[in-house]
């Protein structure tokens, strides 16, 4: 009994020396990796930037096909009248995205480091106002096209809305689960 004592104390005590060994390691490789970002030139940075801004362009063009492919399927699927496709119109309107320019946004990075905390907290407030008004927007213009919808196009409108439900985090997750 003395023995497997033995050995499960020394097990224990090398798996605890391996782990603060890595974690030594982990700490100082940091640190390096940091000051090799910052050592980037002029020139680097703005080609990553630039790269980064390219790439977005690409995931917004993607993001924008993939909405547009599932407006025209929900659009089949509602089989809408022609006295529907206004209030469709002005629904798929509404749900366009706000391009980058025209949001309430931070701006910039060394303004908003410049603002106090109280200062900061206003901005926040009144960002938040202004997505809330968005989505108030939005609102009325789904209530306005639901209420010119049959029962069996709102049944089919509904369980296209809950399969979408969860957002692009979870959606994410589903398709690589």
């Amino acid at each position: 009994m003395n023995t497997l004592r033995k050995h499960l104390v020394i097990a224990f005590t090398a798996a605890g020396l391996f782990g603060a060994t890595v974690g030594a390691q982990a700490q100082s490789a940091a640190p390096a990796e940091g000051r090799q970002a910052s050592t980037l030139t002029a020139e680097q940075r703005l080609a990553k930037k630039a790269e980064w801004q390219a790439k977005a362009g690409e995931r917004h063009a993607r993001m924008a096909q993939k909405r547009a492919e599932h407006q025209a399927k929900l659009q089949a699927s509602l089989n809408l009248t022609a006295q529907q496709k206004p209030a469709w119109d002005a629904f798929v309107a509404s749900r366009a995205p706000v391009k980058h320019g025209e949001r309430a946004g931070r701006g910039d990075r060394a303004a908003w480091a410049s603002l106090s905390a109280p200062q900061r907290m206003e901005k926040q407030i009144a960002m938040q106002k202004a997505r809330t008004a968005q989505m108030e927007s939005r609102l009325t213009a789904l209530n306005s096209f639901y209420a010119v919808l049959t029962p069996e196009q709102r049944k089919t409108f509904d369980a296209q809305a809950q399969q979408r439900k969860g957002g692009r985090h979870q959606q994410h997750h589903r398709a690589n689960a």
